[in-house]
């Protein structure tokens, strides 16, 4: 994992194989830090999947996940793919939110869910391949459907430029001419 530091911002990129091709993530870590929350948003435009941590042991982070996750959807596709990760699940004597709690909150929001340890190395790296796997397959879908179809191109504005006579014209009066 090639890591570089921003400001506030920790980013990286990461390649995983998925159905034998190389996918390459480029991966933002906002550590949800509420001090460098106006320039986060500027983050998600473009997004494609995100990883929602939260701290099994500080309630208070779980209850932030909803408003992480509505701005998060407010800022990008519809078809963004999220996993809920609750970290520190080793540290099982100091739990703070239950795993029926946050599998519940993941159903009703449309979401994947896992727990890791990121002291124990636990489902680390199955919340990072789970994610690219997923992101891989909505973008490998939506590429199948559009195919060699031009209607199913998003649709824009037709501008007709005219014929190479008005273009002919152009260059014989000269442009900027007095």
């Amino acid at each position: 994992l090639e890591s570089k530091s921003t400001i506030g911002v920790e980013f990286a990129t990461r390649s995983i194989k998925v159905d034998d091709k190389v996918v390459k993530a480029q991966i933002w870590d906002t550590a949800g830090q509420e001090r460098y929350r106006a320039i986060t948003s500027a983050y998600y435009r473009g997004a494609v999947g995100a990883l929602l941590v939260y701290d099994v042991t500080r309630h208070v982070t779980f209850e932030n996940v909803a408003r992480w996750l509505k701005e998060l959807r407010d800022h990008t596709d519809a078809h963004i793919v999220v996993m809920l990760v609750g970290n520190k699940a080793d540290l099982r004597h100091l739990r703070a939110v239950s795993t029926e709690d946050a599998t519940s909150f993941a159903e009703g929001e449309n979401t994947f869910f896992m727990e890791t340890s990121a002291l124990e190395s636990l489902n680390v790296e199955s919340a990072f391949t789970e994610v690219l796997t997923q992101i891989y397959r909505v973008v490998s879908k939506k590429a199948l459907e559009i195919g060699d179809d031009p209607a199913a191109l998003p649709k824009g504005q037709t501008i007709d430029v005219g014929s190479r006579d008005d273009v002919s014209a152009v260059k014989k009066s000269g442009c900027c001419s007095a």
